[in-house]
């Protein structure tokens, strides 16, 4: 990767006898959405933290925009963007009024501040919104009003920690849409710290899986499923209405495609192991057989099932090590779709 925006190299944090931060190396480029994923208390506050200049490093460095965070931590503030869990407003205050404030907060010229902060706040769909105050807005009016505080400085890259805790569903999928829009349109590079795995999923271009303070694994969805399960990551069960056996004769014509690794067939049903997502394709070809087909089901190695991997090779690891390992309680499910 050259010249990423964002670049950790060794970095480490110690409290006492605990490592926070244990030795993270992670390159992010311009323009990147990138999920840092791991349970509360995996140390992923204190990364950022340390990238912001707001806490120094036990050991290595944190390079953001070029800047290093902990000699020049001003220098970094001017260029990011930084959105905590929570974010605090003056309630008697509007949306407009609030933001206003933070823009010469920010050395915003005066003539400007008006200006500037009705759009970002019509930017963020809070322009019906910006003369009402902020004690009767909504949890998800505050975070977009608190995203509008990001954005007003007009950032080179953005930190968000846990920005959907508390919204509604329909409110995190327009908000996480909007994050995408916002990245791919001003080429925003987005930081985005959580330990919701399918929101994550939905927005980001890379994640890191991050427990106990180590980064275990970075990558794209489909990459991390791939070292996980070989090539085999997309799995497809089609359902007909004829009964078939297992000696089905057209199965030799399927087994010629590159990508389909296992056939298996039982019933009325044919299940494929795939390298790529060649549903349309077997669909097609039960069809042009003549056979009717009553269903779909595709399965896919989602990013839960990746991070219970992951999470759990990492116990073992720890357990043999005489470790404790970390009690974190993970709601996981089975990602699969029906078509």
């Amino acid at each position: 990767m050259e010249n990423p925006i964002i670049e950790l190299d060794g970095l480490t944090k110690i409290y006492g006898s605990m490592k926070a931060v244990d030795d993270l190396h992670l390159k992010i480029s311009k323009g990147e959405i990138f999920g840092l994923l791991g349970p509360n208390g995996a140390g992923k506050t204190t990364t950022i933290l340390m990238m912001l200049g707001l806490t120094e490093p036990s050991a290595g460095t944190a390079f953001v925009c070029g800047v290093n965070a902990t000699t020049h931590p001003i220098d970094v503030k001017k260029r990011v963007g930084y959105m905590p869990d929570s974010v605090g407003f003056y309630d008697n205050m509007t949306a407009l009024e609030n933001l206003m404030y933070i823009a010469r907060l920010n050395g915003i010229p005066e003539q400007e501040t008006e200006t500037r902060s009705r759009e970002t706040l019509e930017m963020v769909g809070l322009a019906a919104e910006m003369d009402k105050r902020t004690a009767a807005c909504s949890r998800g009016m505050k975070q977009r009003l608190g995203l509008a505080h990001v954005l007003i400085r007009k950032p080179e890259v953005i930190i968000l920690d846990e920005p959907t805790l508390g919204i509604d569903p329909s409110g995190v999928k327009e908000f996480l849409s909007f994050i995408r829009r916002l990245s791919r349109q001003q080429k925003l590079t987005v930081l985005l710290s959580s330990h919701h795995l399918h929101q994550v999923q939905q927005v980001c271009d890379r994640v890191g899986i991050f427990v106990e303070g180590k980064l275990l694994v970075e990558g794209n969805i489909e990459t991390l499923a791939r070292n996980l399960s070989g090539e085999e990551s997309f799995t497809v069960v089609i359902t007909v209405r004829e009964s078939l056996h297992a000696s089905w004769e057209p199965v030799k014509e399927l087994e010629q495609l590159a990508a389909i690794r296992k056939i298996n067939v039982s019933g009325n049903s044919v299940e494929f192991s795939c390298t790529e997502d060649l549903t349309p394709d077997i669909v097609r070809f039960f069809v042009e057989k003549g056979l009717h087909v009553m269903g779909v089901h595709k399965k896919e190695f989602g990013l839960d099932e990746i991070y219970e991997q992951y999470f759990e090779n990492n116990l073992k690891k720890n357990s043999s090590d005489g470790k404790s390992g970390n009690l974190f309680q993970r709601p996981f499910f089975k990602r699969s779709k029906t078509q």
